[in-house]
């Protein structure tokens, strides 16, 4: 988890310097740039282990940026840390492929425990002996460990928070699990904010389901959801 290599990106440079000066001393390896085209740059030639974008960005803004990151990498982990609060922008950043959406002001204890349950959710820290975790779903194949979703020969490539979520399906599969049961395992919270996050996981995992129809996470009308597979 430490020496992690972060890319943070923020135009506020008083921000950005006292943002990176803590990380530093939580013991990851920081890269910064003030602009959307720099960072992309570093984004095409870097190998970073998690990404932290703010919005409003000089040039390219980072919800583009992180249309880029998903585009080459479905897993690694993006934070995005921006003073467009509503809650809106939150899940459409999430709808983007974010894995977090923290607003300013922020605590810097509160960043540093984000980026580290990221990380341990990552693969740059799954232990080599750790048995991998295999799931069948209907025509699909579902390995939680190296965050793969695969049927017919087409594999899909999930974030960690989607691959948890559906791992905690799998291992409940066919019995209703209620909403607040869903959100303190795989968000540690029942947050109004998490709760919407919840259903945008949700409808990011039903996209990739559909493609073999004995496969539906069911909606139970205010009680929370079912993984159900037929036939």
């Amino acid at each position: 988890m430490r020496n992690a290599r972060i890319l943070y990106v923020e135009d506020d440079l008083t921000l950005s310097f006292v943002t990176r000066d803590n990380l530093g001393r939580a013991g990851y390896i920081v890269d910064s740039c003030e602009d959307g085209i720099t960072a992309y740059e570093k984004i095409v030639t870097g190998n970073y282990d998690l990404y932290i974008l703010d919005v409003m960005l000089p040039k390219i803004d980072g919800y583009t940026l992180a249309r880029k990151i998903r585009e080459n990498n479905e897993a690694v982990p993006i934070l995005f840390l921006s003073a467009k609060s509503t809650g809106e922008d939150k899940i459409y950043g999430l709808q983007l492929g974010a894995d977090d959406y923290i607003t300013k002001p922020f605590s810097i204890e509160e960043l540093i425990l984000k980026i580290e349950v990221f990380l341990k959710r990552s693969s740059i820290n799954s232990s080599r002996t750790q048995r991998e975790t295999l799931f069948t779903i209907g025509n699909f194949e579902f390995s939680q460990k190296s965050l793969k979703l695969t049927r017919e020969g087409i594999t899909h490539a999930l974030t960690h928070r989607e691959a948890e979520l559906l791992a905690y399906f799998c291992l409940n599969q066919g019995s209703i699990l209620k909403r607040d049961d869903i959100l303190n395992k795989v968000w540690g919270n029942d947050h109004f904010f998490s709760s919407r996050s919840l259903d945008v996981f949700i409808s990011r995992l039903r996209k990739l389901l559909q493609t073999d129809p004995t496969v539906k996470i069911e909606n139970i009308h205010n009680i929370g959801y079912r993984l159900v597979v037929r036939g």
